[in-house]
């Protein structure tokens, strides 16, 4: 089992940004420092090539990221400015979600400690999304003949709308969003089935939601690999969330996720998405146990 990791590809951001990019450093770190993986099973992926990015994403718009020309709407709707740090770590998030979909298949597991970037729609970035890795990945493995069906999972407060919009009526690939009703995006898509939750539904409230529909939907999406987003935002202390769940309600959660696709026998693709926490060690501890969970179950 390894791990990818573009964590030495930073940002720099300006003092008081709300997005927490030293916590891709922090999750490498405590992955090792918890024995989950050794520092040699983290590895670095490449730069994406353009011919993936285009699978998914129109040719302006990669132009654009890549040229440093995104407009000043652009620039605010996507939450980051643009630099060329910003064009090279996007670029190999997105490679490490390909390189995990390909362990996937090989070995059941693919971890990347980064990606779940789905707010990225095919003509524009938002929400702190450049790329939609995800779905890049998708597209690279059914070019390939790798794959034929896929199934997105997506347990980030926030509704996958870019993931939604790229693949409404692809009937090969199914994508299941579970997330806060009254959260960002304010408009949403719609995704093969979407699950809205109350804000403060709490623990006991989101399991109950999750055992209800997550088995229906592997049955229904009969994938041949699975696509997990297993943000860290549903937390109680997370600035954006709203949702309420505490540390180990979010460990139950994935705990669940992984036995159902272990018992299906189905490999399956983890990715970090969101967190927000006020306390940047809660993200770590959140994230890395989603990283504990996958091998538990899979090694």
């Amino acid at each position: 089992m390894r791990a990818w990791s573009s964590a030495r590809f930073t940002v720099p951001l300006p003092d008081g940004h709300r997005f927490p990019i030293a916590k891709y450093a922090r999750i490498r770190e405590e992955v090792v420092a918890r024995g989950l993986l050794p520092a040699g099973g983290i590895e670095e992926p490449n730069p994406a090539d353009r011919s993936a990015l285009e699978l998914v994403h129109e040719p302006g718009y990669v132009d654009a990221v890549l040229e440093g020309t995104l407009s000043p709407s652009d620039v605010r709707r996507l939450g980051f400015p643009w630099s060329g740090h910003l064009r090279e770590r996007s670029l190999r998030t997105v490679q490490g979600t390909v390189e995990a979909a390909r362990d996937a298949l090989e070995t059941g597991l693919g971890i990347n400690l980064a990606g779940g970037t789905h707010h990225a729609f095919p003509d524009h970035g938002e929400g702190f999304c450049v790329f939609n890795d995800v779905a890049i990945a998708i597209r690279v493995l059914q070019q390939a003949d790798r794959v034929s069906r896929a199934a997105v999972v997506d347990l980030d407060v926030h509704q996958g709308n870019g993931t939604a919009r790229i693949f409404a009526g692809d009937a090969d690939v199914f994508t299941f969003s579970m997330h806060g009703a009254r959260n960002y995006p304010f408009r949403k898509e719609q995704s093969g089935l979407d699950v809205e939750l109350d804000d403060g539904c709490g623990d006991a409230a989101y399991l109950a939601a999750l055992d209800a529909h997550l088995g229906p939907v592997l049955e229904a999406a009969r994938p041949d690999l699975v696509f997990y987003l297993g943000g860290a935002d549903p937390y109680v202390h997370d600035r954006f969330g709203r949702l309420s769940l505490s540390v180990a309600g979010l460990a139950a959660r994935d705990r669940r996720v992984f036995q159902a696709f272990r018992r299906r026998g189905l490999p399956v693709v983890v990715t970090m998405a969101g967190g927000y926490a006020r306390e940047i060690e809660d993200v770590v501890t959140i994230q890395t146990n989603t990283v504990a969970a996958a091998l538990a179950a899979y090694a």
